[in-house]
């Protein structure tokens, strides 16, 4: 499989690419680039903080506050996939910041701004800076299924038993 920054490869084996398009909204440094895979085993493609024209300066995220940070983009995810959202690792553990609604999903009809929402959960205020990477999108694709009402429902080992009845925890 090749590796290119700002493509997106589906991972079928095939070698087909899904391509997910992007426009920039107006005042967004297009000098930022597009969303990128920093490695060549990357599945997430990292997103930047890129805020408009005269708010460069960021913001600040107090301890348990939460904030939409702009991406200055817009995207096209094809028809049959979604691009999820998530959280940098690195930024959960040095920073507690994380993503309140994780994995957060965007579906293909969808054309307006990309923003992320950042919650703080540290107990310290968090800078974002103009440019910094601020979570990462996964494009997945997605089975839509068919929902119908069962008068009884296959019986399983498990059963009835939830949260916490399989294990610890």
């Amino acid at each position: 499989m090749r590796f290119a920054r700002g493509y997106l490869w589906n991972k079928d084996g095939d070698g087909g690419v899904v391509t997910v398009s992007f426009a920039w909204l107006e005042g967004a440094d297009r000098a930022l680039g597009l969303p990128s895979y920093e490695t060549a085993g990357a599945a997430g493609a990292d997103l930047r903080a890129n805020f408009p024209a005269g708010e460069r300066g960021g913001l600040v995220i107090e301890a348990g506050a939460r904030a939409l940070v702009p991406t200055g983009l817009r995207l096209e995810i094809p028809h049959g996939y979604e691009v999820q959202i998530r959280p940098r690792s690195g930024l959960a553990l040095k920073h507690g910041i994380t993503l309140p609604n994780s994995p957060g999903t965007i579906d293909s009809d969808y054309r307006g701004p990309l923003g992320v929402i950042l919650l703080n959960a540290g107990d310290a205020p968090f800078a974002v800076n103009h440019g910094d990477r601020i979570a990462q999108m996964v494009v997945a694709p997605v089975v839509q299924a068919r929902f119908e009402l069962a008068a009884e429902l296959g019986d399983t080992a498990r059963g009835e038993g939830g949260f916490g009845s399989t294990g610890r925890g």
